[in-house]
């Protein structure tokens, strides 16, 4: 099935390419079809790989039979082992996480075991998308499972080293230190 939204990508840019080198003599409304057409298929094959992720994520969260919290942008999280006293995280906060990041089929692609902690400023600096989201969700000191699609996560590409493209990944983390920002003491 992956290979088939492949191609898929592969042929659209391809198409959208020859359409816009060859100009022999059509007009201006059948060029506007043409890119509402092409349009209309990138909507098509974007909501097939969204429904497909969401089919995965929901396989995962069934088989393992975690109760998993859905968001509305898309990540879900569950919060294995909740901190009592724990602050909760705010954009602009910077936090350390011990963490591993994995394959919806177990495998490890990143970890702090291997790759040391990763610490980071929430909603401002390179991590996925849904890390930051998800992050925000959770206190100083939980440890949770995040489900993140791909869309949120690496992409249409992956990675290029160890996500494959249109993966959604499944983080396993704990939230080890949390430096308030400024912003969030001021209420800004």
């Amino acid at each position: 099935m992956f290979k088939t939204y492949y191609h898929l990508f592969l042929i659209i840019p391809l198409s959208i390419f020859i359409s816009c080198k060859s100009d022999n003599g059509t007009t201006d409304s059948t060029s506007k079809i043409d890119k509402v057409k092409i349009n209309q298929q990138f909507i098509k094959v974007n909501q097939q790989i969204v429904t497909k992720e969401n089919d995965e994520m929901d396989y995962y969260q069934k088989s393992h039979q975690f109760p998993f919290v859905k968001t509305n942008f898309g990540v879900r999280y569950y919060v294995y082992k909740p901190s009592i006293t724990g602050d909760s995280i705010a954009n602009g906060d910077v936090v350390t996480i011990n963490y591993t990041l994995s394959l919806l089929d177990g495998t490890i692609c990143y970890s702090s075991t291997t790759d040391g902690e990763k610490q980071f400023k929430v909603g401002m600096q390179d991590v996925e998308d849904g890390l930051h989201k998800a992050i925000l969700k959770l206190k100083q000191g939980d440890k949770a499972l995040l489900l993140i699609p791909s869309h949120l996560a690496h992409g249409l590409l992956g990675d290029s080293k160890k996500v494959p493209p249109q993966s959604p990944i499944l983080y396993d983390i704990e939230i080890l230190q949390l430096s308030k920002s400024s912003l969030s003491h001021d209420g800004k």
